[in-house]
């Protein structure tokens, strides 16, 4: 079978619960953050949620991206690492039954990684991370046959924190690469951009194709302070960029040509995703037909409707009619 894009990354089922500010002060973490936690962390913070309702998907970043490329109805595939548990089986059947591919041996023993997305009326969103098994993943979890048979590869930056991880991660470049496949891969968050600097610079220079970030994490990564010259120094160091903007939308940069993608306004309820959702969106439009400047808009609507309702997965659908029209 042939694929759009194999994704890799930390498989986790998000749990989101809209909390009120008052409530997220008391769990003592900082709002609009990504914070790891352990097991009993995350097994008391859930009981402090009480009656509040919880909404469970398969997640993590470039899992949500992989989602997004399926629900658009691109082929994809997925590497994650799940635990035998009820969760673990959870996240497979989510997976499998929107389309995706996933082929990973469960891990024998341990529990399946969660993220716990509290959300403000403000529509930002706490994560609180427990990676549990999904943090195991290395080389031997790759699927060589199903990376030889992707037009893209895709990789979370957030596999470069674990030393079997970026194992994994660069083993998949490398096998992309020998097999002509593109690879697209993004930043993940600002503290990477920070901490990991050279390396991820490194990578862009390198065997990525398609380099994804967000304003703040280019900033970082380059030392400007205009999105404009952010999208340019990083396009001097990788063949294709895509900026997100936020509300005033992209920035994509190709050919040597920078492509402004206009923003959608909206009244955003849960910011959750809007990356992701941008991410799957351009690499389901270039790997199906689309050009890039065709696939930037299909990003920056499928980005807006993801932030006007609540969790990384589109409850409504975009209809084959409404991705044509983004053509014009």
């Amino acid at each position: 079978m042939n694929y759009d894009v194999y994704g890799i990354g930390n498989a986790l089922v998000d749990i989101q619960a809209r909390v009120s500010d008052e409530l997220l002060a008391k769990t003592g973490f900082d709002k609009g953050i990504m914070t790891l936690v352990d097991d009993s962390g995350q097994s008391e913070l859930l009981t402090s949620l009480g009656q509040i309702p919880l909404n469970r998907c398969a997640g993590g970043s470039a899992a949500n991206t992989i989602v997004a490329v399926a629900d658009f109805g691109g082929k994809a595939a997925y590497c994650g690492k799940v635990a035998g548990d009820e969760v673990g089986s959870f996240f497979l059947e989510d997976m499998r039954r929107i389309g995706v591919d996933v082929t990973v041996p469960a891990a024998s023993q341990g529990q399946t990684g969660t993220s716990a997305i509290l959300i403000t009326e403000d529509a930002q969103r706490t994560m609180l991370t427990n990676l549990a098994v999904s943090s195991e993943l290395t080389e031997a979890d790759l699927d060589e046959e199903q990376i030889r048979a992707s037009k893209y590869i895709y990789v979370e930056g957030y596999l470069l924190l674990s030393p079997g991880q970026k194992a994994a991660a660069l083993k998949a470049m490398d096998l992309a690469r020998h097999y002509g496949v593109k690879v697209g891969f993004t930043a993940s968050d600002p503290f990477l951009c920070e901490s990991l600097r050279d390396e991820i610079l490194a990578l862009i220079e390198g065997p990525v194709d398609l380099f994804f970030c967000n304003e703040e994490e280019a900033k970082s990564l380059t030392g400007h302070s205009d999105a404009v010259e952010c999208a340019a120094a990083l396009h001097r160091h990788c063949e294709n960029v895509a900026l997100t903007l936020g509300a005033r939308g992209s920035l994509l940069m190709h050919g040597g040509e920078a492509i402004p993608v206009e923003g959608v306004e909206t009244m955003a309820v849960d910011t959750t995703g809007a990356g992701d959702m941008y991410a799957g969106a351009l690499l389901y439009g270039i790997t199906n037909g689309l050009t890039w400047q065709q696939a930037g808009h299909l990003a920056s609507h499928a980005a807006t409707r993801i932030v006007g309702q609540l969790g990384a997965r589109l409850t409504q659908r975009f209809t084959p009619e409404e991705i044509e029209a983004l053509r014009a």
